[in-house]
């Protein structure tokens, strides 16, 4: 996450997909109060709504005791998303690529790929069990 930031806002939802709603609701509040362009408000609503879906399928494996954590923060002109789960984490540093031929019609494995190209930046914590998702604005 950002140091020397702000906290903007935060929640936990059990890991469910149809608590992605809350998160959406987190998104549209923040860019809200910060005013985001909606260009890069829909680039905000895919890359952190995929990250949750990771964290509530392969994090936390659908375990609804097991929360998934969404902070957000700031510094001028940048916002983090933070997307934590209770997994073990994965191997983010040895992700097939999604665009090789052996993998384009493979219905999975693209999240992580999706969230770099929409996101100004992507970084691991913890093993990957966190995942701070950062996006400039102005």
């Amino acid at each position: 996450m950002i140091s020397d930031s702000t906290l903007i806002d935060t929640i936990k939802i059990p890991s469910e997909l149809k608590n992605i709603v809350e998160v959406e609701k987190l998104i549209d509040r923040v860019c809200e109060l910060k005013g985001v362009k909606e260009e890069l408000y829909g680039n905000m609503l895919i890359a952190v709504t995929e990250a949750v879906n990771n964290a509530v399928i392969h994090g936390n494996c659908f375990q609804t005791q097991k929360e998934v954590e969404v902070n957000v923060s700031e510094q001028p002109g940048r916002i983090c998303f933070s997307v934590k789960d209770h997994g073990s984490g994965f191997d983010f540093d040895n992700l097939p690529d999604p665009t090789a031929p052996e993998n384009i019609e493979k219905e999975n494995g693209r999240g992580i790929f999706l969230i770099r190209n929409l996101a100004d930046e992507l970084e691991f914590e913890s093993g990957g069990s966190v995942a701070n998702i950062y996006f400039s604005y102005d």
